[in-house]
């Protein structure tokens, strides 16, 4: 598992951190159609970076909670780092 620290813009990700913040659910209009969206906000002992949480998954998770992401992917939104699930990875929930 990689550190936040370590992670870089159009790459994939492997990492566990924990959910420190969750922003309030967002319904948004996207190419697939209505979705909604949350961000959590993702720590460890090297930094934090922005989670981006689509569908089922802007719900699924609390604060406080450790999770895995496993292939997850890396971009860069507005000059900051962003990781989500892409569409190959998965969320694990290590601890509530």
């Amino acid at each position: 598992m990689a550190p936040i620290a370590s992670l870089k813009a159009n790459s994939n990700a492997n990492l566990e951190a924990k959910i420190t913040a969750i922003s309030p659910v967002r319904q948004v209009t996207t190419m697939r159609g209505p979705s909604q969206v949350a961000d959590a906000t993702l720590e460890d002992e090297s930094g934090t970076v922005t989670l981006t949480l689509w569908g089922p998954d802007a719900t699924r998770f609390k604060e406080g909670q450790k999770v895995r992401i496993v292939d997850g992917w890396v971009k860069e939104y507005k000059g900051k780092l962003q990781v989500s699930p892409g569409r190959s990875g998965r969320i694990e929930v290590l601890s509530e």
